[in-house]
């Protein structure tokens, strides 16, 4: 009896033993705070165009250059545009020249001549009307018949003339007194201003010989090479934007309310083992759609997932497109907080 008795009681021990490992192995988890998720590194591109028609000079930058953002990339040929430049710049100092002189008036050299002309007039009147006072007093006082009709209508109209000639010579001195008329110098400074604009836009035309890197970034490809003809609907560089770089995953609607935007996130991959870098939370896609078919997750490629991008400062260019990464997001149990 008592060997019976000890037999059972080394059954029950071992069953409660096998049913504690069990419980171990098989209870269920219990809600992590980091959420794994898998995905793939992604960049934005930029074409680089030229902003105008021209043969491409040279090439400066090769495939796979790491570029920052003012650099020199390409230059087009300037054989046309320098002679415009300077056919345009010699046109508005011309007309600048004009303007000044509007604004200043007339020079007192002209002014003295008007008044000198005007004087040179007066004389003239006075001196007419005394041969025409002259003969008309001679023709009344003495009746004399040698004082023609004639002779007297012509000091008349030499008088006239001279009279004529005063006052032409006064309004050309008044005139040189008032300088240029308003109407004159505000045609004047518009066609300035219309030279200037002429100016600036055949500068700047020659400003946009030089291809300059719009950001850092890398060569990704380079699409044409010298003599070719280089225009705004051809790009001379495809260049991948290197900051910020991303980690294009998904997320499942279960997994969801855990994340959001700001989140902190540990990068790794299969190249660099031992190694994380940095990153966030940057992006959740509000629509659902089906998992990709270059995404491996644990669950069935034919549920809805949403895209979530987890942004990252590669200053050593690790990363590179489409490389496989595994993000960890920290503190993913935390529900969302309310928008």
């Amino acid at each position: 009896m008592t060997r019976r008795l000890t037999v059972i009681l080394v059954l029950l021990i071992a069953a409660a033993f096998a049913g504690g490992l069990w419980w171990v192995f098989n209870r269920p988890a219990l809600p992590s705070d980091t959420l794994t998720v898998y995905g793939n590194v992604d960049l934005r591109y930029v074409s680089v165009a030229f902003n105008q028609p021209e043969r491409i000079a040279e090439v400066l930058v090769q495939e796979g250059d790491l570029v920052h953002k003012g650099e020199r990339l390409a230059t087009q040929e300037t054989k046309r545009l320098k002679p415009a430049l300077d056919d345009a710049e010699a046109e508005q100092a011309a007309q600048q020249k004009l303007v000044e002189r509007d604004h200043k008036g007339s020079r007192p050299q002209e002014i003295d001549q008007a008044r000198a002309a005007l004087a040179a007039a007066e004389a003239e009147a006075v001196y007419a009307k005394q041969q025409y006072d002259r003969l008309q007093g001679i023709g009344i006082e003495s009746h004399n018949r040698a004082v023609s009709r004639q002779d007297l209508d012509s000091a008349r109209s030499a008088l006239d003339v001279a009279k004529a000639r005063v006052d032409q010579a006064q309004k050309t001195l008044d005139l040189a007194l008032l300088g240029p008329r308003e109407e004159d110098v505000a045609r004047d400074e518009a066609m300035l201003r219309a030279m200037a604009a002429r100016t600036a836009l055949a500068r700047q035309h020659l400003a946009d010989t030089v291809l300059l890197a719009p950001v850092d970034g890398i060569i990704r490809t380079r699409l044409l090479e010298v003599g070719d003809m280089a225009s705004p609907d051809m790009p001379v560089y495809s260049l991948a934007i290197t900051d910020p770089k991303w980690i294009r995953t998904y997320v499942s609607e279960r997994d969801l309310p855990r994340i959001h935007e700001g989140m902190k996130a540990q990068i790794t991959t299969d190249g660099l083992p031992g190694r994380s870098l940095d990153g966030w939370v940057g992006f959740i896609s509000p629509q659902a759609e089906f998992t990709p078919k270059n995404v491996e997750t644990p669950d069935l490629r034919t549920s809805l997932v949403y895209e979530v991008r987890i942004f990252v400062h590669d200053d050593a260019n690790l990363l590179r497109l489409g490389m496989p990464a595994t993000v960890r997001i920290d503190g993913a149990a935390t529900p969302a907080p309310a928008s």
